[in-house]
């Protein structure tokens, strides 16, 4: 079992109600030498590309020493709960339900949602941790980051009171599980394009209409769904609401677990929803609002791509630098090769560039000073970088890195989904040029 950071163990080995993860306050009180954008930040600290491994612990000045211990923890939970059965869940296509209580037993769900309303109470940056270990165990089953830090947001930031005290304290515990329901089959990046709709019926609202590719929508137990609430609007944003709908309600069916390229572990479900009675308790924040929630939660989804994407940059370059040490042709190590020697050291040198923009974003965004464009630089930059370099480390893989049971082959499809989701990265690129040529 894992216990919170600073805790000790307990008798009967039960858990802890009371995680001590890493809060502003901590991280203000650590022994640092500078402060920027409000992040106290410890220069002692080596860099990434001054450490032995990418994947080293007590790196990074955006980090604390506390934040090392919460890393260690989170580190420990991945190895032990959910790396030994992650293949078994490939089978499957989904984690099962006792892996979302483990993690919530252990304080590794809704980190960064305040204590005072039943979350865990810690920082920005002990939430990117959880991200960015997820990230390192090559395990991608688990649909912790959605569910913690895309979907709750949105209860945490436009629930009423009744439904962050009814939704929040059972999705930190893990005994709730949600997810947000977007895409649709004829409308992926363009939110402005979808055709749920919810027609008034007296106090209570009529949701009819469908989802795709929805991630932990097979075990969902809450979705957030966005849908039509005025076919009359000037424009289909300023007619677009957002309701909470709980699996079981009459008119609410959950598709077949949708069969991927990679992601194998993790559910995704089409989702219909026809002649769905929804209470006005169900309806999220104000009607005809959705459009502008939605393009206030989007930057941390798109950032969080960010995060995972250079994670794993750094997850599959360690795998492959090990690998070539090991292996041998032509009677020596593939290290030895000068072509595969250049290769590390230019895919080492765009990973230390990449981790240095993205953990200046992680400060920005940790007093939320970081906006749509420079979340959408990270996002399709980033996880351009994760495609190319899983598919240069698979290479040097040769043809075991073909295998599914080798480590690079999962790490390789798994990284294609990045440039597509959370806005694909075309259209990053023209919302960083409407930004751009903007009249200023």
């Amino acid at each position: 079992m894992f216990l919170p950071v600073g805790i000790p163990s307990s008798d009967d080995g039960g858990c802890y109600s009371d995680h001590s993860v890493i809060t502003k306050q901590t991280v203000f009180g650590s022994m640092a030498t500078a402060e920027s954008h409000g992040v106290i930040q410890d220069y002692s600290r080596p860099e990434t590309a001054q450490a032995s491994s990418l994947l080293d612990i007590g790196t990074r000045k955006i980090f604390t020493a506390e934040h090392d211990l919460f890393r260690k923890n989170v580190r420990r939970f991945f190895e032990q709960e959910v790396i030994p059965y992650h293949a078994e869940w490939e089978k499957k296509g989904d984690v099962g339900r006792e892996v979302w209580k483990k993690a919530g037993a252990n304080g590794i769900l809704g980190v960064n949602c305040p204590a005072e309303i039943g979350g865990i109470g810690g920082d920005w940056l002990s939430a990117s941790i959880v991200q960015e270990e997820q990230a390192y165990s090559n395990c991608s089953g688990p649909g912790f980051l959605l569910h913690s830090d895309i979907a709750l947001p949105y209860i945490v930031h436009f629930g009423t009171k009744e439904q962050i005290n009814k939704f929040v304290p059972r999705m930190v515990a893990g005994t709730c599980i949600a997810a947000i329901a977007m895409t649709e089959p004829g409308a992926g990046s363009d939110l402005q394009g979808i055709r749920t709709v919810a027609k008034k019926d007296g106090d209570d609202w009529i949701l009819n209409g469908s989802k795709t590719f929805i991630t932990n929508g097979y075990m969902a137990d809450v979705v957030i769904v966005v849908a039509i609430t005025d076919t009359n609007a000037k424009s289909a944003a300023h007619g677009i609401s957002l309701f909470l709908v709980e699996a079981g309600m009459p008119g609410f069916k959950k598709g077949r677990k949708l069969e991927k390229i990679g992601l194998k572990a993790q559910d995704t479900a089409e989702l219909f929803f026809d002649d769905v009675r929804l209470p006005s308790s169900a309806l999220l924040g104000q009607a005809n609002r959705g459009f502008y929630y939605l393009m206030q939660e989007l930057p941390q989804e798109r950032f969080i791509v960010s995060v995972t994407a250079m994670a794993g940059c750094e997850a599959v370059f360690e795998m492959t630098r090990q690998y070539v040490k090991d292996r041998k042709a032509f009677g020596k190590p593939l290290a030895a090769l000068q072509t595969i020697q250049h290769k590390l050291a230019e895919m080492k040198t765009e990973i230390c560039i990449g981790r240095t923009f993205v953990d200046h974003c992680n400060v920005l965004h940790s007093t939320k000073g970081l906006d749509m464009q420079m979340a959408s630089m990270a996002k399709f930059w980033c996880s351009d970088l994760q495609n190319r370099v899983a598919t240069q480390c698979l290479q040097m893989h040769g043809g075991f890195g073909y295998m599914w049971e080798y480590p690079i082959a999962k790490a390789f499809v798994d990284s294609r989904v990045q440039q597509i989701y959370a806005g694909s990265n075309e259209i990053m690129k023209e919302l960083i040029a409407r930004c751009i040529l903007a009249d200023k």
